[in-house]
């Protein structure tokens, strides 16, 4: 099983709001996850990031693969270097 920590897009049309998951890489990018490890608001100003940095650092320590967008977000949070 290829885990992958990603992005879930939420909210309404043209106002995106993104929960970063913890998935299995074969399901739908909004389908099932695992676990729910933070969240990312985009349309804030500043952008508001919250990480659960203890999970992520645990799942990433796991095998876990983020994907680029969310390799971003964890290095301005300080999770990973």
């Amino acid at each position: 099983m290829a885990v992958k920590i990603r992005l879930r897009r939420m909210g309404a049309k043209k106002a995106p709001f993104y929960r970063i998951v913890v998935a299995d890489s074969r399901y739908p990018r909004d389908g099932r996850f695992i676990e729910e490890i933070g969240y990312y608001n985009p349309m804030t100003e500043p952008k508001t990031i919250k990480v659960d940095a203890d999970k992520a650092k645990q799942w990433i320590a796991n095998g876990a693969q983020p994907t680029d967008t969310v390799k971003v977000l964890l290095k301005k949070n300080g999770v990973i270097d």
